[in-house]
């Protein structure tokens, strides 16, 4: 039998010594008797240090004392790799580290069994989407990262020497999967990175994140897109509970299915909110801690840590989202226990009707030629959403930042490792 991995632990009680190695499957224990293994082999253990990378080969033997209820007797072990000590971060979880320091060494802190726990997890959700969306016959595009005008347009964005002109990373794929909407195509979807230069330094926000961005056409208003993404984050967070179990019971989480997710909508919303002690003036945004608020409201009233909030006002929304009325749009958001997951709802493809909200938010028509041009010659109604994955994967573990969601976070600060 043969073995790979990290050397975890190193035990000598003499004539009888233990190697604990760790790999992605597990912990294993390697025991040299002097008896029963070569000189040689016993000496190895010498050479040894924590973090170290070995191959060892040998038998395996039943072992009541062994965690796994087996260990290997070694007839070679193999040094790739020594680590020098000490190690920059202690691995076992013993002794704790700052985020900060953490995210220095994050290579190192990556190999604790927590981690990996939860990038199983992450890459289990984005699996789990994409079965959702294929079987519902949407088809996976890959939509551009460089835009020539900012996606969204506002100072949030980072621009880049693009040859001898100036580009932007995007802000969103929305713009390009209307577009592909427009090409024809009924239902994509696009899961990638985008970039906010949101100078903002709180455990929600960083300049890098990954989202499922979907798109459907012919649909009839906003309520169809909302039940697509409830249908969406139900099949993931319920399959994750049935396939994922050990993973979860190591980071002490439980994932059911959720039920129905409510629906709160303006100008309701101002009315919630005052009876919790919070006032706007119709046409204004809420903030963060009314995002809180709601949720403590729906869950009491409904059960629930999922909730949409409908009819945002369009002052406070983008020139492509579909009026309702002179005042509220058909912009939707998912929030999950306090925090917003996504935006979304239905598109404006009037073209008349684009224009003239493109006016109302004192946009250069020319600006946006490039996108909005394509609407004179048909468009489809259509709606979708773009669900930020580190987001639902920090709320659903109860991590304490989202940089515990991604695996070299960026922020404000940090751009290394």
């Amino acid at each position: 039998m043969r073995l790979a991995g990290f050397v975890s632990e190193l035990r000598d009680f003499g004539k009888l010594r233990f190697i604990i190695l760790r790999n992605s499957e597990g912990f294993y224990q390697i025991t040299l008797k002097k008896e029963e293994v070569s000189k040689e082999v016993f000496n190895k253990f010498d050479e040894l240090t924590k973090e170290s990378v070995i191959i060892a080969e040998g038998r395996k033997r039943k072992s009541e004392k062994a965690r796994n209820g087996w260990e290997l007797i070694p007839n070679e072990i193999i040094l790739l790799s020594k680590a020098e000590q000490p190690v920059p971060l202690d691995i076992s979880g013993k002794i704790e580290s700052g985020l900060d320091a953490r995210l220095d060494w994050r290579s190192i802190d990556l190999r604790t069994l927590r981690n990996q726990a939860i990038f199983r997890i992450e890459a289990s959700l984005v699996r789990y989407m994409r079965e959702f969306l294929d079987d519902h016959g949407f088809l996976e595009v890959f939509t551009p990262c460089i835009m020539g005008t900012p996606s969204e347009g506002g100072a949030e964005v980072f621009p880049l020497l693009y040859f001898d002109r100036q580009a932007f990373l995007r802000q969103d794929p929305q713009l390009h999967r209307q577009l592909t909407i427009l090409g024809g195509f009924e239902k994509i979807y696009d899961l990638g990175p985008n970039w906010r230069a949101e100078p903002s330094h709180t455990t929600r926000h960083v300049t890098e994140y990954h989202s499922c961005a979907v798109e459907m056409a012919y649909i009839e208003n906003e309520y169809d897109v909302m039940k697509v993404e409830e249908e969406l984050v139900r099949y993931a967070i319920s399959k994750l509970g049935k396939e994922m179990k050990e993973d979860l019971k190591l980071l002490g989480v439980k994932a059911k299915k959720p039920g129905k997710f409510p629906i709160l909508e303006f100008p309701k919303v101002y009315n919630i909110l005052e009876k919790l002690g919070k006032k706007f003036e119709i046409g204004e945004d809420y903030d963060r801690e009314s995002e809180v608020l709601l949720w403590k409201h729906v869950k009491e009233k409904y059960g629930s840590d999922f909730f949409f909030v409908n009819k945002f006002p369009f002052a406070v929304k983008p020139f492509y989202v579909m009026k309702d009325d002179e005042t509220y749009a058909r912009s939707v958001d998912l929030l999950y226990k306090g925090l917003e997951l996504s935006s979304g709802g239905q598109r404006e493809h009037r073209y008349g009707e684009l224009m003239r909200n493109v006016k109302e938010k004192g946009l250069d028509p020319k600006g946006v030629e490039w996108f909005t041009k394509f609407f004179k010659y048909g468009a489809p109604p259509h709606g979708g959403f773009a669900l930020g994955i580190e987001r639902l994967v920090m709320q659903l573990l109860g991590l304490q930042n989202i940089r515990e969601a991604c695996l070299f976070p960026r922020d404000v600060e940090r751009v290394t490792p």
